[in-house]
C-alpha cells in the first residue's frame, strides 16, 4: 500500500536518507525545506517550501491521507544548547502539530527520546511537552525513543557500550541499561519506515523504545 509521506527536517542527517528509502519502496514523498535548500533533498522527494517554526508556512500542504515524520530538532545535542532546543526543537513539534490537527492528517510519527533519562534534562524535557501536545491533541502517533542514533559523524557514544554491556548483566540495572540503549541509523530508518507503514489505533499514542528499535519493532 503507498502512502504519502511528509518530512519536516528532510535534509538532515536522518531525514534525507529517510526519504530515499520511502521512495524505494513506492511511497509518495514531500519534504518542508527552506528557500535555496530543495536541492538537499533525497533525489525524487517533492519539496515544499515552508518554515518548520510556523504551521501556515506549510499547514495548507497537508491531507488528511498523510503521515507526518516529524524529524527537526539540534543537531548533536548537548547540555549547553538548551536555549536552542526551546528555540527550535519545542517550537518545531508544536507547529506540527497544530499543522495535523487543523488538517485532519491521519499520522503523526515524532522522534522523541527516552521518558525519564538522566541525561541532557533540557533536551528532555522539551521532548516531553512535544509528545503532551500530540496527546493533547487526539492525534494518532508514533513516538519513537532513542537515546542516541549512532551513525557516520555520531560515533562519540560507542566509549559507552562497555558500561552498557555491564548494566545489561545485573539485574538491577538491566531494565533501565536497555531503555537507555543506543541505536544505530539504520535501525531508526527501518523503525521510521515500519511506522509509517503500519499506523497506530485511530486516536492512540504508539510508544517505540530503543529495545523495539533494535529487535526491529514498530
Amino acid at each position: 500500500m503507498q502512502h504519502d509521506v511528509f518530512i519536516t527536517g528532510a535534509t538532515g542527517y536522518m531525514g534525507r536518507r529517510l526519504g530515499e528509502t520511502l521512495l524505494a519502496r513506492g511511497h509518495r514523498v514531500r519534504g518542508l525545506v527552506r528557500t535555496g535548500s530543495e536541492n538537499r533533498l533525497g533525489r525524487g522527494v517533492e519539496p515544499v517550501v515552508g518554515d518548520a517554526l510556523r504551521a501556515e508556512t506549510f499547514a495548507s500542504a497537508l491531507t488528511p491521507h498523510d503521515t507526518l515524520v516529524h524529524l527537526v530538532g539540534t543537531p548533536h545535542p548537548s547540555p549547553w544548547k538548551a536555549d536552542e532546543f526551546r528555540r527550535v526543537d519545542l517550537p518545531s513539534i508544536l507547529a506540527s502539530v497544530s499543522a495535523c490537527r487543523e488538517r485532519g492528517v491521519g499520522h503523526l510519527v515524532y522522534v522523541s527520546v527516552p521518558q525519564p533519562s538522566p541525561v541532557m534534562k533540557a533536551y528532555v524535557a522539551v521532548r516531553a511537552e512535544g509528545e503532551a501536545a500530540i496527546r493533547a491533541a487526539g492525534l494518532t502517533a508514533t513516538v519513537i525513543r532513542p537515546l542516541y542514533v549512532l551513525g557516520p559523524g555520531h560515533r562519540w557514544p560507542l566509549m559507552l557500550l562497555p558500561f552498557y554491556g555491564v548494566a545489561e548483566r545485573i539485574p538491577s540495572m538491566r531494565a533501565g541499561a536497555l531503555r537507555l540503549g543506543l541505536v544505530t541509523l539504520d535501525q531508526m530508518i527501518s523503525t521510521l519506515v515500519r511506522a509509517v507503514e503500519n499506523p497506530p489505533a485511530l486516536g492512540t499514542t504508539r510508544i517505540v523504545s530503543a529495545p523495539e528499535i533494535r529487535s526491529g519493532g514498530a
